[in-house]
């Protein structure tokens, strides 16, 4: 018995090395486990992470008051203690506004590693990804100059864009997003995924070393590879139409490439797809090999790669809710008939 067990120990060991190999072979990469090169990974050169604006970008991303009813937060869509989003088939905003594209709101987490942002790829980064939701009609629907009224309406607040940025800082819209943006970039979930490919052979049991094997032999990879998982533009619907393709008139970027989504903590991005479809993570894999792969996954190869795939629950970090500053007399009013 000793032997048998000895002999499965060295055989699984064998297994994840040979494993961790073939998946950086598919183009799989782990968030480094090195804070230093984590840092240089997730930073913006023309954007320095700093404590200061971290804080400060938090303190934003909480704060309704940059939407134009007063209601409406990053938070309300990216919701960071529901994964990232708001568990929502289309995204709601102002005035109780759905996507008039009925997509849905992607998780924020992770999102500093896609190469472009948006379901149809139109930002290159976040601190432009930023801009767009707070002045889009139908999410918090704020101009830009009532989004600087507010801040520069309120002392806390242009002490701590002096603190971040220095004494002589123009409080801009571009600033407001990019220091939102400095926030999101330390929204990073390493899993045990990760310390696998960092060379833990023993972070992934069994079963979810034999998910990840199936993940890359039936060539999920293609699309769901680097870091993200996700996270470039890729063609949609490649050997067959979408089956709910029909419910809201997206259709991808003008070449019909859609932003892939990340894969990591995929259990709590639900509903899926970019109309959030398909409830089910089962039902997104088995949809995603007809569509993209042209193979009817069996019922043995899906429950593989959904237990791979709850390897990718990754270690969320801590974030307190802040205490935001209060209004002032100049502090922008909220018309809540009118708007």
């Amino acid at each position: 018995m000793r032997t048998l067990m000895i002999s499965a120990i060295v055989a699984t060991s064998v297994l994840g090395a040979s494993l961790i190999d073939e998946a950086k072979s598919a183009g799989l990469k782990p968030i480094p486990a090195n804070k230093t090169a984590l840092e240089k990974l997730t930073s913006n050169p023309n954007n320095p992470t700093t404590s200061a604006k971290v804080e400060l970008g938090k303190m934003l991303y909480f704060d309704p008051r940059l939407s134009k009813s007063g209601l409406i937060s990053c938070n309300t869509c990216h919701n960071l203690a529901l994964g990232g989003t708001d568990g929502m088939s289309a995204a709601i905003g102002h005035k109780w506004t759905s996507n008039p594209h009925g997509l849905s709101s992607p998780t924020v987490y992770n999102a500093v590693f896609y190469t472009q942002q948006f379901w149809d790829g139109r930002s290159p980064h976040l601190e432009d990804q930023a801009q767009g939701p707070i002045q889009a009609g139908p999410e918090m629907a704020a101009p830009k100059e009532f989004v600087t009224g507010v801040i520069n309406s309120i002392p806390e607040y242009t002490a701590l864009f002096q603190k971040a940025y220095g004494k002589d800082v123009k409080i801009t819209f571009e600033k407001v997003a990019d220091t939102i943006a400095v926030f999101e970039r330390t929204l990073v979930t390493p899993a045990r995924y990760d310390a696998f490919l960092n060379g833990n052979k023993k972070a992934l049991t069994t079963a979810e070393q034999k998910g990840l094997k199936t993940f890359i032999d039936k060539g999920c990879t293609t699309c769901h590879n680097d870091i993200a998982l996700g996270g470039t533009m890729q063609a949609f619907g490649v050997v067959a139409p979408y089956k709910y393709m029909s419910v809201g008139d997206f259709k991808g970027d003008k070449n019909g490439m859609v932003r892939v989504p990340t894969l990591r903590n995929i259990t709590q991005s639900a509903p899926y797809f970019h109309n959030g479809q398909i409830a089910t993570l089962s039902e997104a894999i088995k949809e995603m090999g007809r569509i993209q792969l042209g193979i009817d996954l069996t019922e043995d190869e899906t429950a593989s790669i959904e237990t791979f795939l709850k390897s990718l629950e990754g270690k969320k970090p801590q974030v307190i809710y802040p205490m935001l500053p209060s209004s002032t007399a100049k502090t922008p009013k909220v018309d809540v008939v009118n708007n």
